[in-house]
């Protein structure tokens, strides 16, 4: 299934959504996800890193800059509980 501008603007802008579900969990000085365990957070940064990971696969994604998203990646894959 092609999908048009409006999809691709929006799964991207979903994307973001996740890279920053990964930056806040693995900030320590940030509030959001403090109160799980270092395996509850693995848990969560992995589930968002797969998301990405598939979306990030698609072939259809333009001039969109993947560079922050492969960077979250990266530090999800990285992060060791």
């Amino acid at each position: 299934m092609a999908r048009d501008a409006d999809q691709i603007a929006q799964d991207y802008s979903a994307m973001l959504g996740s890279v920053s579900v990964i930056t806040n969990c693995l900030d320590d000085n940030n509030e959001f996800c403090n109160d799980m365990t270092s395996a509850e957070k693995k848990e969560r940064v992995m589930r968002s890193s797969g998301y990405l990971s598939f979306m990030k696969d698609l072939d259809d994604w333009g001039s969109e800059d993947m560079s922050t998203i492969t960077a979250a990646i990266k530090s999800a894959t990285d992060y060791s509980a």
